[in-house]
C-alpha cells in the first residue's frame, strides 16, 4: 500500500485523535494542535506524526502553519479539517465578538488554511467534518449551525470552481460522544449560567450536553466514514452519519414554518421532562 501524506486539524482529541491513531499506522500525518502541552503526546503516538501549531482564533498562526507544511511537503494527499468550537446561547444575549469567533474558528480559519495549501493539494482531497447542524437551525446554537452551513457552501463552491482536480467532501455526523460537549459548556458558561429569561432552557442545554458526551454516536463510526470517503476514487459530496443526522436532513426539506413548529414543540416537550 502506498504511503500517503495527511494533514489533520484538531488532532489532539475526539474525532481528530481517533483518526490520527488509524492513519499514523502506515502514513505520514501532520497533526494540528492548539495547546502546546499536547505536543509530546502526539510525538509519542508514532514517529510518523509531525505536530504543527495552528489556532484559528489567532489568524496570524494560519499562514505560519501553512508555510511550515509547504516547506515539509511537495504533496498532500488529503487535508482533513476537524478543528472547531461551539458558541451557544440565545441570539439576543450572545455578544457579536463571540459570533465572530465562531465563524473565525469554524469557517474562515479552515478556508484560509485550505487556500494556502491548494497548490500541494492538486489531485488530492479536502474532507471537512461538518455537522447535521448544517441542515437547519437548532435552538440556542444558531452560531454553530450557521457556521457549519457556511463551511459547506464555501467548500462546495471551491469544489465546483477549482481547476486542480481537488475533491471536496462534507461529513455530517449527528450527535457524537466527544469531549467537545464538555468544552462547549465551559466555554459558554457566561451564557448558560445566569441567563435571565432563559434559565430552564439553559439548564436543559447543560444537561443535554452531559448526556451527549457519553451517549452520542461512537467516534469510530465517524472515523470509518472519513476513511471510506478518503479511499473512494469518486467520493460522495456529503456523507450523513447517524439516525439523528438522517432525520435532520429530511426535516430540513420541509417548509421553514413547519420546521420552526417542530423545533419549538420538541424543545417544550424535552424541557418539561
Amino acid at each position: 500500500m502506498k504511503t500517503k501524506t495527511y494533514v489533520i486539524t484538531g488532532a489532539t482529541s475526539g474525532i481528530g485523535k481517533a483518526l490520527l491513531l488509524k492513519l499514523a499506522e502506515e502514513n505520514v500525518v501532520f497533526a494540528g494542535y492548539r495547546n502546546k502541552d499536547h505536543v509530546s503526546m502526539l510525538q509519542e503516538i508514532s514517529p510518523n506524526i509531525y505536530p504543527f501549531y495552528v489556532d484559528y482564533a489567532k489568524p496570524e498562526t494560519i499562514k505560519l502553519a501553512a508555510d511550515y507544511l509547504i516547506s515539509k511537503c511537495t504533496k498532500i494527499d488529503t487535508l482533513i479539517n476537524i478543528a472547531g468550537c461551539v458558541v451557544a446561547g440565545p441570539v439576543e444575549k450572545i455578544e457579536m465578538s463571540e459570533i465572530r469567533r465562531q465563524f473565525d474558528v469554524n469557517v474562515f480559519g479552515h478556508l484560509e488554511f485550505s487556500k494556502h495549501l491548494l497548490e500541494i493539494l492538486t489531485d488530492g482531497k479536502i474532507i471537512n467534518v461538518s455537522s447535521m447542524a448544517s441542515f437547519g437551525i437548532f435552538p440556542f446554537i444558531s452560531p454553530y449551525c450557521a457556521s457549519k452551513r457556511c463551511l459547506d457552501m464555501f467548500f462546495n463552491s471551491l469544489l465546483v470552481e477549482n481547476k486542480k482536480n481537488i475533491k471536496v467532501v462534507s461529513i455530517k455526523p449527528g450527535v457524537i460522544a466527544t469531549p467537545l460537549w464538555g468544552k462547549s459548556v465551559d466555554e459558554n458558561s457566561k451564557y448558560l449560567n445566569n441567563c435571565a429569561g432563559y434559565e430552564r432552557e439553559m439548564e436543559f442545554l447543560i444537561k443535554n450536553a452531559a448526556k451527549n458526551q457519553s451517549s452520542g454516536l461512537s467516534m469510530e463510526k465517524v472515523v470509518n466514514t472519513i476513511l471510506k470517503a478518503d479511499r473512494a476514487k469518486h467520493p460522495k459530496l456529503s456523507y450523513t452519519v447517524g439516525l439523528d443526522a438522517f432525520c435532520a436532513s429530511f426535516v430540513a426539506k420541509l417548509p421553514q414554518s413547519v420546521v420552526n413548529c417542530i423545533i419549538k414543540q420538541g424543545l417544550k416537550c424535552r424541557i418539561k421532562k
